[in-house]
């Protein structure tokens, strides 16, 4: 953060301060553990927790300064709301660094992932500000911007929704420079009621550019495309069409890993990434675009592409154990993913040669589709040809499906349920657990991963 004074940020903030005009040097912080000398502490009260009960731990590790909205020991600046406070903040000190480029993500699939592979490539050239795990929110983005200094040259910033006009709220703040829209799908479809209106609201950040910022729009479905009407600027588009500005040309998938051709104005160059998926192209595509339209070469772009890897935790987390590949991707779930999710099992089965097993827990924030999904997942799945369906607490994936069908339907009411037909699993064979982050299911990848184990090594011990 760029250093201010107490009473600088008091008038910023429009809050009254309490005690020593200090400097605050650091970035601004919500939990009082990642206080460092010279950090504002934010006292933001949540419904299970009140951060005013952690201003002497803060000020213990060193924050000099809290924003709250009751007094508190030590110097603090009273506002009505921290939250529209940090906004506030963030704003300001966005407008005042000149020569920083905010690159806004957002998309109902793939936002963290383009965040951690385009942080990959930006960080090896400039110093690059990026939001840690899924600070995509009215808090998380305006404390990505406040992790910026004189030095930063990029920050980006993921902008998630969960009503209208969250987006455009955030590109008040955050001032983009480009604008990314990944994808519209059916995420949080059961909050906003229709794909039409996801697809407004993230069309808030093309909408909100400014007619110098750059327009960065995915053609994976029908709705961003037709984005570009509301920018006065310059557009991209990426895909695998002719038309796209950036495209995959001759993709194929090696492990479970995409490889293809980048093809942008500047040329054509062969990327093979490390993360996992066939849908990870799109999320190549997208960082292409965006290093790009900042004037990185062909080379550095397929180099960075083919070199980045993902550190998000439960997100098709590879687990290479013994004669078995358990992909735990138990961090949220949404009918696209869990598509994309399914045909990576399938890929990974066909080339070790052994039966796909998916445990899917329930999908979340559906609203009146919920049933209708799931049961459109569990055909999927049939169609795919999945050897086994195990559904967690969910019977509704196997509601649709055929009587003759290959797959195996396996419903259990529970996770303990679920871990007793996993005991049935193969040498060779590859597992899937996947469901929303809510369902917690990352308990049982770790539950089937010990299990596998266990049983290793009693075959060991009998040989």
């Amino acid at each position: 953060m760029i250093a201010m004074k107490a009473s600088e940020i008091a008038s910023v903030v429009q809050g009254t301060l309490h005690g020593d005009d200090v400097a605050v040097t650091e970035a601004a912080v919500i939990n009082s553990a990642d206080a460092t000398p010279g950090s504002l502490f934010l006292a933001i009260k949540g419904e299970r927790v009140d951060g005013h009960d952690f201003v002497s731990d803060a000020r213990s590790r060193g924050a000099v300064l809290t924003l709250a909205t009751q007094g508190v020991e030590g110097p603090h600046i009273l506002v009505a709301d921290v939250i529209v406070a940090l906004g506030k903040l963030a704003q300001h000190v966005r407008s005042n660094l000149l020569n920083l480029t905010v690159i806004g993500i957002t998309g109902s699939q793939g936002k963290t992932t383009t965040k951690e592979l385009l942080l990959s490539i930006l960080s090896a050239a400039a110093p690059t500000v990026a939001p840690h795990g899924n600070y995509n929110n009215e808090i998380g983005a305006p404390l990505s911007l406040l992790h910026c200094t004189e030095s930063t040259k990029y920050c980006i910033v993921e902008m998630g929704a969960r009503h209208k006009g969250d987006i455009a709220h955030l590109c008040t703040i955050a001032q983009p420079n480009i604008g990314l829209v990944l994808k519209v799908g059916t995420a949080h479809l059961g909050e906003f009621g229709s794909v039409e209106a996801i697809a407004q609201t993230k069309s808030e950040l093309i909408s909100s550019l400014s007619p110098e910022a750059i327009g960065i729009l995915g053609t994976y479905d029908a709705f961003t495309p037709k984005m570009a009407s509301l920018h006065k600027g310059k557009n991209l588009t990426f895909g695998e069409g002719a038309e796209c500005d950036i495209r995959a040309k001759d993709i194929e998938v090696r492990e479970g890993r995409a490889h293809f051709d980048l093809v942008t104005p500047e040329g054509r160059s062969a990327v093979g990434l490390r993360i996992v998926g066939l849908h990870q192209v799109a999320n190549a595509l997208a960082v292409a675009s965006v290093a790009t339209v900042l004037g990185f070469s062909l080379d550095q772009i397929a180099s960075g592409l083919s070199t980045a890897e993902s550190h998000a935790k439960w997100r098709m987390e590879i687990n290479e154990l013994p004669s078995l590949v358990l992909i735990n991707d138990a961090y949220n779930a949404s009918p696209e993913a869990m598509e994309a999710a399914m045909q990576t099992l399938v890929l990974f089965a066909q080339e070790r040669g052994g039966e796909s097993w998916a445990f899917l827990g329930k999908m979340h924030e559906l609203g009146e589709s919920s049933d209708a999904d799931h049961a459109g997942i569990g055909t999927l799945a049939s169609e795919l040809g999945i050897d086994h369906l195990v559904c967690v607490d969910a019977p509704a994936y196997g509601a649709k499906i055929a009587a003759g069908s290959a797959t195996s339907v396996h419903l259990c009411v529970d996770k303990a349920a679920a871990l007793e037909v996993a005991a049935h699993i193969n040498p060779g064979d590859v597992a899937l657990v996947k469901a929303s982050r809510s369902e917690k299911l990352e308990e049982l990848a770790d539950a089937i991963s010990a299990q596998w184990m266990s049983r290793v090594k009693e075959s060991e011990e009998k040989a």
